[in-house]
């Protein structure tokens, strides 16, 4: 049976060396992670590992350097401007995460969890982030949460029994809320087309932010959408209050809401709680591609920094600067091309905020390739669909010009040709060494 106990008394058994998960989004277990670094001063080289967090991360500040060093699957917003020495990324596809840990291959010490109160049976919950954080449980040696009457009870895997935990502490924090972004006519119209792709009866997988949001916004008007994602917010909700999103036409879960983790405003941590027709599941689960396509006409939407004249995506850095991380899109790409019906969807605006173009020539030096360019079926900017699928690379330059800002196109054109002719010389070049 868990310890009750101070957040203080709690960490003091996190030691020197040992490598700490902390879980990620809105379920960051703040309380527990200030009192860590309150304890910062008797330990060294604790690695601590996780996706995305909330709160302000001071375990990756300069001056804890010799006490945290820092392995993010995933790089949030309060991580990006302190990646360097001691503080990495660690690439991995969000579905193979759980066996990261599960294997060994990345050993867990500790995990520091953020749950639901126990039910008469002693059944906490992982509320809105299940993902990856079932399996660091089952493969930490030592567990400590902290247990908020504040997170949602939620359905699916994410039980975990008092016996499970070695120390618990007592919260009432208000779980972070994420605000619905404001949507520009680009976006909209970006939305519009992608949603003119989608027939009745699919089955969706969209993250957050503005542009899924004015996809879901087009969406009202559909009928019997289901959802399998990796997570989803308010803009979902929308859908299935309204009716457009019932689940009913799905092969595997029927009638259910699927993700592996969720954020958003209280509205949606209110609407999740202890609802049944809600669950989150092991993200190994979700992610699966095999998985995945068993549903019908499965669209997955999912966005990128840029894309190049071959469909090569970038999506989790701006050049050798990493900002996000690979997550699930390749899962989901993947899972909706081999699902009859499917559309695998890359949705951006034809250029950035500071009027730089995203279908470029090439990549920018050190940009990662997240989705390959023999992945990539359809991109969507709001200008048009480029359908991908089947195309040579001259005939994919023709579509994703088609689509970039009318004043980039010109530019594409001339650096195309320039690409071109350089490989033609590079071939001849190639060819007289092999003769």
């Amino acid at each position: 049976m868990s310890t009750l106990t101070t957040a203080a008394d709690a960490l003091s058994h996190v030691c020197s060396g040992q490598r700490v998960f902390v879980q990620g989004g809105v379920a960051t277990p703040l309380t527990l992670v200030d009192a860590l670094v309150a304890q910062a001063d008797r330990l060294r080289d604790v690695e601590l590992i996780h996706l995305h967090t909330e709160g302000a991360a001071r375990y990756a500040d300069p001056e804890f350097a010799e006490s945290f060093r820092v392995a993010n699957l995933f790089v949030g917003g309060n991580m990006r401007h302190k990646l360097r020495e001691g503080v990495e990324y660690l690439p991995c596809f969000l579905s193979e995460i759980p066996q990261l840990f599960r294997s060994g291959r990345r050993p867990l010490d500790v995990s520091l969890i953020h749950v639901s109160p126990p039910d008469a049976h002693g059944f906490c919950t992982l509320g809105v982030s299940v993902d990856v954080v079932k399996a660091a449980v089952a493969s930490s040696k030592l567990v400590i949460a902290q247990i908020n009457p504040c997170m949602p009870r939620v359905h699916g895997d994410g039980f975990v029994h008092l016996d499970e935990i070695d120390y618990h502490v007592e919260t009432e924090d208000p779980i972070p809320e994420v605000p619905r972004p404001a949507l520009s006519e680009v976006e909209r119209q970006i939305g519009a087309h992608v949603a003119g792709m989608i027939e009745d009866g699919s089955t969706l997988q969209m993250g957050i932010g503005a542009v899924p949001d004015a996809v879901l916004a087009a969406l009202r008007g559909h009928k019997h959408l289901g959802i399998h994602t990796e997570m989803w917010s308010d803009g979902a909700l929308d859908l299935i209050e309204c009716g457009a999103v019932d689940n009913s036409r799905k092969t595997i879960h029927v009638g259910k809401t699927v993700s592996g983790f969720l954020m958003g405003t209280r509205r949606l941590y209110d609407f999740v709680d202890d609802n049944p027709s809600v669950v989150q599941l092991d993200i190994a689960y979700v992610n699966d591609p095999a998985v995945i396509k068993r549903n019908p006409k499965v669209v997955a939407i999912n966005s990128a920094v840029e894309v190049d004249v071959s469909g090569q995506v970038c999506a989790d850095s701006i050049g050798s600067q990493v900002i996000s991380g690979v997550g699930g899109q390749m899962d989901f790409i993947r899972g909706a091309s081999l699902c009859p019906g499917g559309k695998p969807i890359i949705a951006l605006p034809s250029r950035t905020r500071r009027g730089e173009p995203r279908i470029v020539p090439r990549l920018k030096k050190g940009g990662g390739v997240v989705t390959t360019r023999a992945h990539v079926h359809y991109v969507v900017t709001e200008y048009g669909v480029a359908d991908l699928y089947g195309r040579t690379l001259g005939e994919r330059f023709r579509a994703l010009q088609a689509i970039a800002h009318p004043d980039d196109r010109a530019w594409l054109e001339e650096r195309y040709g320039r690409r071109r002719e350089r490989g033609y010389a590079h071939s001849r070049k190639f060819r007289r060494i092999k003769e």
